[in-house]
């Protein structure tokens, strides 16, 4: 961490306002050319149409507010020494942050055919949303970013993820009015209250205010002044406002504000870490107000455009085709005098560079917006500790989670002093039997806390919250920085991040064609209090869907696994956080569940992720199966061996395999899925002709699209989650999904050519078995003691 340089409040001289604004107004000049320009980058000729590109892409409105946000971070930076990240809310300013990172040099290290000089500045403004070129939005190929913004709503919680545990780190975060409109982000301003101020960096929001989205005004910009800053303040904020449409004044304000702010920054801190104070600290936050589409057309075509959401995109749309389009082009681009910003070669003059940072203090150059750069191996405990014994298969029951939670307990305590780990989730994690973490570490806190509250702590590392968006832009931005996390959730209402997770698997999947971008560690997910064992919550609790989604994501990055029980679950888990540039989903139980695998055992099946239980099976002397059993879940691993005993007991001339697949990816084709099987493999496993039978974790459609280029696809039948849930016991859900032991053995019968006949009495006493059950706990309200004191006997 560095020592960061006291600064006292100071008013501008002549010579810094002209460099701001000769700053500003050269990212202005590049903001706007990478919109029009493909051609004529310096305006030595006078604009033609071939000058500009076919397409008009990008957006215009927000870039003049983030281009002096960006200006003036830059002089503060410098001048305090400062290491800062910026998270751009408004991520479709991308011509903002690609002309910044360009003037202050680190764009042309990071793309050494992007000169800083004319030539390069053609590349640059060809490239933008264009064939080939980069995206119009602040993405990974943008240096300094870890934030796209193309969704609106999280720039907020990914700033305070990154502020987490870098103690000596700013994180400016620039909120745009259209963002703050958001439930993410209206919730995101409560992150404040879990912001540690001895351990933790700071955040500075700065609320920019320009008036419009893309066609209708912004709420919080139409607030009276007075009424937005209760709010703000309510929020537990300090406001500091800055508002004006003229240059030298809102420069001037602009940087008193920032001046204003890391003073107080710096106080609070100080406070904090030198004086014992534990007081949550007032954080200040800067509304910033300025026109819309700032400096560029007034009117076009006789209707108003700066200052309107007629700015927000592209205000001269018709440039190729309409020569007054392109006299207001070209003068709008000289109004910002380019001949002063730039020399002859096209590189900026000394006067534009003067107020910008240099190494890796640049904004397009820290290190914490490349957070591979940072992460550190974790220091994983030996599985050995917290494995559960298993003589036999079946034998004894434990809760896997709670299994797990003592392993997260050790990872806690050996990241204690290093603080790079966190475990993240919505007020669940003693729900979910993760529990033991707090033998480590509390909840982390900064409101106040009374005498009966258990395990919250202002130094805290497990973040809760009851918002699943914040969890996850928490742990995003601390993941992206170069820190380890996971996050615990009910497995139902994960899905209120799907979006989220989306736009994060896309970053992973565009960050790993960059190679300056460093591999991060992986995001992970434990989902739990799952489908099958909601039957105390009911209907409402119960989605398995979240892997259907996550399955449609680039196979290069995600991961699903389904550990039967405790020692596989740990194996999984092992695997996923030492991982790098995943998304891991986990799902795993929390009620007592059978131990089914020895640590070994679990360690070799879990590599494989899909094999052969011989014990569980009838396959002696070396037959081919008359039925292949599959299962995946721990749920449907218990009902696909309680099945399995019934046809042992009842069909013993029957012969039967049990597969069990952990790594559900496997059932993909390999040129589908890295982990995919050959159709060597594939068949080798579940046979080319014989009737599988699949128990599944989740919606049974999954596995058929998953499996359906297979050969022996037409033999293979998916019992899964039908949307059947209600309050009731927990045999009942398997039993009403048709996913039950007696269901799995009829479909056996129907299946398997010639036991129609010969076993129909076995399938009719079944179907009696379903029918008693329905019977039993309508009159008892429990399941029947066959299946409540069900063990495995084989």
């Amino acid at each position: 961490m560095r020592k960061v340089k006291r600064q006292d409040s100071t008013v501008l001289t002549d010579d810094e306002l002209s460099s701001l604004d000769a700053h500003w107004r050269a990212a202005n000049y590049l903001s706007a050319g990478q919109i029009y320009l493909m051609a004529n980058p310096l305006l030595r000729e006078a604009l033609r149409p071939e000058h500009i590109k076919p397409r008009l892409l990008g957006h215009w409105g927000t870039s003049p507010g983030l281009n002096l946000v960006h200006t003036h971070l830059n002089r503060v930076i410098k001048a305090r020494g400062r290491d800062a990240v910026c998270i751009w809310g408004p991520g479709h300013g991308g011509p903002s942050v690609l002309a910044n990172s360009w003037l202050e040099g680190s764009y042309t290290e990071t793309y050494p055919d992007v000169t800083r000089d004319e030539a390069g500045m053609e590349r640059l403004f060809r490239q933008f949303s264009f064939p080939g070129g980069v995206p119009s939005h602040v993405a990974p190929e943008t240096p300094g970013s870890i934030h796209e913004g193309g969704e609106l709503g999280y720039a907020l919680t990914h700033a305070y993820g990154a502020a987490l545990d870098h103690p000596g780190l700013l994180v400016a975060c620039v909120i745009g009015d259209g963002e703050a409109e958001t439930g993410p982000l209206a919730a995101s301003w409560h992150s404040n209250k879990l912001l540690d101020p001895v351990h933790d960096g700071a955040v500075l929001p700065i609320l920019h205010l320009n008036g419009y989205k893309i066609a209708n005004p912004t709420v919080l910009a139409r607030l009276p002044e007075s009424e937005l800053d209760e709010l703000l303040r309510g929020y537990g904020h300090e406001p500091i406002h800055v508002a004006g449409d003229e240059p030298k004044a809102v420069h001037r304000a602009m940087a008193a504000a920032l001046d204003r702010a890391l003073d107080r920054i710096d106080s609070a801190q100080r406070a904090a870490r030198e004086d014992g104070a534990t007081e949550r600290p007032r954080w200040p936050v800067i509304v910033l107000r300025t026109p819309k589409g700032w400096t560029g057309p007034a009117e076009v075509d006789g209707e108003p455009v700066e200052g309107t959401w007629r700015s927000h995109q592209v205000p001269l749309a018709g440039v190729r085709e309409n020569p007054e389009h392109l006299r207001q082009l070209e003068a709008w681009l000289r109004s910002y005098r380019p001949e002063e910003l730039f020399d002859e070669n096209g590189r900026p003059r000394e006067q534009v560079l003067a107020c910008t940072p240099q190494g890796d203090l640049r904004l397009g150059s820290t290190p914490y917006a490349n957070g591979g750069l940072l992460v550190r191996e974790l220091p994983m405990p030996e599985l050995e500790r917290f494995a559960v014994p298993v003589d036999k298969p079946g034998a004894t029951m434990h809760e896997p989670t709670r299994v797990l939670g003592g392993f997260v307990q050790q990872i806690m305590e050996a990241t204690q002093e290093r603080r790079d780990f966190r475990v993240v989730g919505p007020d669940e994690t003693e729900s979910n039997r993760l529990g033991a973490v707090y033998g480590a570490t509390g909840k982390a806190w900064q409101a106040e806390i009374l005498p009966s509250d258990e395990h919250l702590s202002r130094h805290g590392r497990v973040m809760e919250i009851l918002s699943e968006h914040l969890c996850q832009g928490w742990l995003e931005g601390y993941l992206l920085t170069g820190r380890h996390g996971l996050f615990s959730c009910y497995e139902a209402f994960v899905h209120i991040v799907d979006s989220m997770v989306n736009q994060h698997i896309k970053w992973l999947r565009t960050s790993r064609q960059l190679s300056w971008r460093a591999p991060i560690a992986s995001l992970n997910y434990l989902l739990t209090s799952h489908v099958w064992r909601q039957d105390h919550n009911g209907f409402s609790h119960q989605d398995p869907g979240f892997v259907d989604h996550v399955l449609n994501k680039s196979p290069e990055v995600v991961r699903v696994y389904l550990p039967p029980d405790a020692n596989t679950l740990l194996s999984v888990a092992d695997h996923a956080l030492r991982s790098r540039d995943y998304v891991n989903v986990i799902v795993a139980g929390k009620q007592p569940c059978f131990d089914w695998l020895s640590m070994d055992e679990a360690r070799v099946h879990c590599a494989r992720g899909a094999g052969i239980w011989e014990w569980a099976g009838t396959e002696n002397g070396g037959r081919e199966p008359d039925v292949v059993l599959a299962c995946a879940g721990d749920v449907p691993t218990q009902e696909v061996l309680a099945a399995a005993g019934l046809l042992r007991r009842h069909l013993p001339d029957l012969v039967v395999r049990v597969v069990n697949v952990v790594d559900i990816a496997r059932l993909m084709p390999r040129e589908e899925h890295p982990h995919g099987m050959s159709d060597f493999e594939f068949d080798g496993l579940f046979t080319r002709d014989k009737p599988v039978i699949f128990a599944y974790h989740g919606y049974p459609w999954l596995i058929h699209r998953l499996a359906y280029r297979r050969e022996g696809h037409h033999h293979l039948h998916v019992r899964g989650y039908k949307e059947r849930g209600t309050t009731t016991t927990p045999f009942d859900m398997v039993v009403s999904n048709d996913m039950d032991r007696y269901r799995l053995v009829m479909d056996v019968v129907d299946r398997v050519p010639g036991l129609a006949v010969r076993a129909a009495a076995v399938r009719q006493e079944m179907a009696d078995a379903r029918t008693r059950h329905h019977d039993w706990i309508r009159a008892h309200g429990v399941d029947m003691p066959e299946v409540a004191e069900w063990t495995w006997a084989g």
